[in-house]
């Protein structure tokens, strides 16, 4: 029985494929048969290999047929991802009516800061219960934050919350359930964010006490809880939040605003020797790195390949020469969306093989050349993320030099102030009445190490020295 299924199986194959190579050679305009061939190709998995097709038939066809394509355009995109499809100009990806071609459009409009046009495109244009729709109600409700039209976005978050958990229990992939949980997530940080942003900072803080310890998003927001914390004059849940990242699981976070928001709440308590260590460790771990950081991206800012090799080759377990790079992409590696851009080529290359089995040779050649487009420009979107990354982080760094310089200049003028008047400070270090907590906190003593259940709930219980 076993046979008779795997003979047919084979067959079906054999048909798809030879169907594909029907199409391809038949008279006529072949553009006008590209989504059976794409259908056929999606049939067979071959997901990287259909992209050449797809972009094709956008920009070459007159008129998209939704019946015929749309399944397929959607299908694709969560197996390849978005982002070779965003990079089509506007004019072809407003050639469809298609809910997710007008999601793409929206993305690319918002990266245009276009906030008018991103709400125009989404208004009425995604269905309730399309599986992009709890993606597009991010973004519309990030556009209602960045015009701080402040209700509207918590509505609109809250709102993305909701439809995301409703299509989690539908998804049918882990990939799919990933994305979905992190598109939930990046919705509670936003509406956490909004409360933020209009300083209403208990519910700022509630609201991200929301956000699960295991969301993928959560180590990267800790430090917004500590500002929030720091805003509060709450400088000792601020360092308890911060001291979270000495943690050993949580040690590939690079965030040098971690280093100057840690230094600032202890100049805010007066604590100026606690302050001048964390300035003085700062300067010394990254002080002369930082310089050759800036010297790899200026040599290869055009060279996305050189971006794309580096990230490959520390996957591979060759570390680059300098510290910094290392500790950059350990970050990235750890990031969702890199996580899908790597995913993605690992699972394109995987195509080759199945292309290397087929017998008609002119055909395999044909569809190894859209699978080696497909790859290629893969490769280049992942070495644009890599440099991205490294060029923000460099302007981090950069800003939070800048940052630093100020507090050591404080601290020499709070020094010189304490020796005019003559003052001395306190030798007592902590104790549990320094203590704020809200409805959602509880207290329980640190015993030396940290543990899972506890990450981002510690406090220190600092006497502040401040007159």
């Amino acid at each position: 029985m076993k046979k008779i299924l795997l003979l047919s199986l084979l067959s079906l194959n054999s048909f798809s494929i030879d169907s594909i190579w029907t199409n391809l050679t038949a008279r006529g305009n072949h553009v006008d048969r590209y989504p059976a061939i794409i259908k056929e190709l999606v049939s067979q998995k071959l997901f990287h290999t259909s992209v050449p097709y797809i972009k094709e038939y956008l920009v070459s066809s007159s008129k998209v047929d939704r019946a015929k394509f749309d399944s397929l355009l959607e299908e694709v995109i969560s197996h390849v991802g978005d982002r070779q499809f965003v990079l089509l100009p506007e004019e072809y990806l407003e050639r469809s009516s298609s809910p997710t071609l007008k999601y793409l459009l929206a993305k690319k409009l918002l990266r245009k800061r276009k906030y008018d046009d991103v709400l125009k495109v989404l208004r009425g244009a995604i269905p309730s219960d399309h599986p992009v729709k709890p993606f597009a109600l991010q973004l519309e409700a990030m556009v209602f934050s960045l015009r701080e039209s402040g209700q509207s976005a918590i509505n609109t978050f809250d709102r993305c919350i909701k439809e995301s958990n409703s299509q989690l229990g539908r998804a049918e992939t882990l990939q799919k359930k990933r994305q979905l949980l992190i598109n939930r997530d990046t919705c509670i940080v936003g509406l956490a964010r909004t409360y933020y942003s209009v300083k209403q900072y208990d519910k700022a803080e509630l609201a991200y006490l929301d956000l699960d310890k295991k969301s993928y998003v959560w180590p990267e927001i800790l430090v917004e809880e500590a500002w929030n914390s720091f805003y509060k004059e709450d400088y000792n849940r601020t360092l308890g939040k911060l001291v979270t990242y000495n943690a050993p699981v949580l040690q590939y976070i690079f965030n040098p605003e971690i280093d100057v928001l840690r230094s600032m709440s202890y100049l805010k308590m007066c604590l100026y020797d606690d302050a001048t260590k964390v300035v003085e460790n700062f300067y010394s771990k990254y002080e002369k790195d930082t310089g050759k950081l800036d010297t790899l991206i200026s040599k290869n800012n055009k060279d996305l390949k050189f971006f794309f090799l580096l990230i490959n080759n520390y996957i591979q377990g060759r570390k680059f020469s300098v510290d910094l790079v290392n500790e950059l992409l350990a970050s990235t590696m750890k990031d969702p969306a890199f996580l899908n851009l790597i995913e993605s080529y690992s699972n394109g290359k995987n195509e080759l093989d199945q292309i290397k089995t087929i017998s008609n040779k002119r055909l395999a050649k044909v569809l190894a050349n859209n699978l080696k487009d497909s790859l290629v420009l893969q490769q280049r979107l992942i070495g644009s993320y890599v440099k991205k990354n490294l060029r923000i982080s460099l302007a981090e760094l950069n800003k939070a030099f800048m940052g630093m310089s100020y507090i050591k200049l404080e601290i020499l003028n709070k020094r010189k102030s304490l020796l005019y008047s003559n003052t001395e400070l306190s030798s007592v270090r902590g104790d549990v009445k320094y203590l704020k907590r809200n409805e959602k906190q509880y207290f329980w003593t640190f015993n030396g190490e940290f543990w899972a259940d506890e990450l981002g709930d510690y406090v220190f219980a600092l006497k502040s020295e401040c007159n």
